[in-house]
């Protein structure tokens, strides 16, 4: 059954829903509704639920009950995350699953708390230090959000690692008829765990730390095949483009929503457009754009930042089809018409 929900408490619900046993977070808005419905919710669902003194223990926290094989998550926004990442990166150095959401707003620094994408280059290019990815999930729905989140635990787990789902403000702040399933907890064998059990096995160390060189390279060689697992797995997504279509319009989040809209004007004037949507930014759907019918002849990458998805689309395509961009920052959501008339522009130039 479909109930009325905020995408913050939703996510949160979701997280729950599949297993979520320790949840660590921090105030910064705008996701301030996780953390306050979770504190609600997780003694009643049997977890734990802390409040730490800032993002940087949140983090840390994490660490600790992911090591004891507990599914462990955090949530933050844009400079939470960023104060995050030197834990994060830690967290992939020990092999250790867990679930950050990234409820996103405009920077650089403190910036403002309206919707923004302008971290798509933290949660993809690894933002702490090392050589490493995340599986990264964009959401355009408060019913695809908690569907991501749930899969983001299982991910985690199956691949050891950690995995980040990003909504941009609009989406966790936005209500809309979401039906959460009470989904069964994979039994996935952590025999890697510091339970303190040792009864049937040698004494687990967990650590990212590595001071032998061949050692520590043979470790990232390895995480590496991992990587390349995911992307073979992993990748997801949207993709409405038609033969006959002139442009590609690449999008994701609530904006790939407002695309759709634009995409509807543009037939009343002929103009035929498609749309293609990531819904993993890490791996990135690389063969949806390598892929387009012949018939289009121009890419346009929509984005609420001054561009950053673009370099992906751009590694994709190559110089094979001209590459527009279209975007609004500091937190302003373009209109349907503002898309539409930039594609306009693109069709008339070419003529």
């Amino acid at each position: 059954m479909k109930v009325l929900m905020k995408g913050n408490e939703a996510i949160s619900e979701a997280a729950i829903q599949a297993g979520c046993q320790a949840f660590f977070g921090y105030p910064i808005t705008p996701q301030n509704e996780i953390p306050e419905y979770m504190s609600k919710r997780m003694e009643q669902a049997g977890g734990v639920f802390i409040q730490a003194e800032s993002e940087i223990a949140a983090i840390n926290m994490v660490y600790g009950a992911a090591a004891t094989g507990a599914r462990a998550m955090t949530s933050s926004s844009s400079p939470g995350i960023a104060l995050k990442q030197e834990g994060i990166s830690y967290l992939v150095g020990a092999n250790l699953p867990s679930v950050i959401v990234a409820v996103s707003r405009g920077g650089p620094g403190l910036g403002g708390i309206l919707p923004s994408q302008a971290d798509y280059f933290q949660v993809t290019r690894g933002g702490g230090n090392g050589d490493y990815y995340l599986p990264v999930y964009a959401p355009n729905s408060v019913q695809e959000a908690t569907d991501l989140v749930q899969k983001a635990f299982h991910v985690a787990d199956k691949y050891r690692t950690p995995v980040i789902v990003i909504v941009d403000g609009l989406l966790g702040q936005m209500m809309e008829p979401v039906e959460i399933n009470n989904i069964p907890v994979e039994a996935i064998d952590k025999p890697w765990v510091t339970n303190g059990d040792l009864s049937n096995r040698e004494r687990n160390i967990i650590t990212s730390l590595s001071l032998t060189a061949d050692i520590l390279e043979q470790m990232n060689l390895d995480r590496f095949k991992v990587y390349d697992v995911i992307k073979e797995n992993e990748v997801m997504v949207e993709q409405t483009v038609e033969e006959g279509d002139e442009v590609a319009i690449v999008a994701y989040g609530t904006p790939a929503r407002i695309v759709m809209n634009a995409i509807e004007d543009l037939k009343k004037d002929g103009i035929k457009a498609g749309l293609v949507r990531p819904i993993t930014l890490w791996p990135f759907p690389k063969q949806a754009l390598t892929n387009l019918p012949k018939s289009v002849k121009h890419i346009l990458v929509a984005e609420l930042s001054m561009g950053q998805m673009i370099e992906d689309v751009q590694l994709a395509v190559g110089d094979k089809i001209p590459i527009h961009f279209y975007g609004r920052c500091g937190g302003i959501i373009f209109e349907p018409s503002e898309i539409a008339d930039k594609v306009r522009q693109i069709v008339k130039e070419d003529m």
